[in-house]
């Protein structure tokens, strides 16, 4: 049986934030605790993403959680145009880091282009509760 939760966020900082929130109180209400710090450090970085590089101004973007069994999946949909390239940028460098800190977290991650937009997703394993 599989569940999911879903809600929109304005392009805004602190977005990422609040979608933080959102993912631990979806995870914490499904009774995840299984890499609960990994999901939610990823849904803020595919949020902060979203804000930074895919929403365009004055428009949201959506964040979705589905559990399936032992198998759970963030999804963050936003309607710009371009997809995201995971890269690992030099230690000097100041940012850059948050998709590949993705790939590297998560079990499952891709890119998937959109009709309009594109959705990020990171699948994670967790153990059944």
């Amino acid at each position: 049986m599989s569940s999911f939760r879903e809600q929109r966020f304005p392009r805004a900082r602190a977005s990422a934030r609040a979608v933080r929130q959102f993912v631990g109180d979806t995870l914490a209400g499904w009774g995840v605790s299984d890499r609960w710090d990994d999901m939610r450090l990823c849904a803020s970085e595919m949020a902060a993403n979203a804000v930074l590089h895919g929403a365009p101004p004055g428009r949201e973007f959506s964040v979705r959680l589905t559990r399936e069994g032992e198998g759970m999946w963030i999804e963050v949909r936003d309607s710009g145009p371009g997809r995201p390239v995971p890269w690992r940028p030099g230690s000097e460098a100041e940012r850059g880091r948050g998709l590949w800190l993705v790939g590297v977290l998560a079990d499952e991650f891709e890119v998937r282009e959109e009709v309009v937009g594109k959705t990020v997703r990171a699948g994670f394993k967790v153990a059944r509760e």
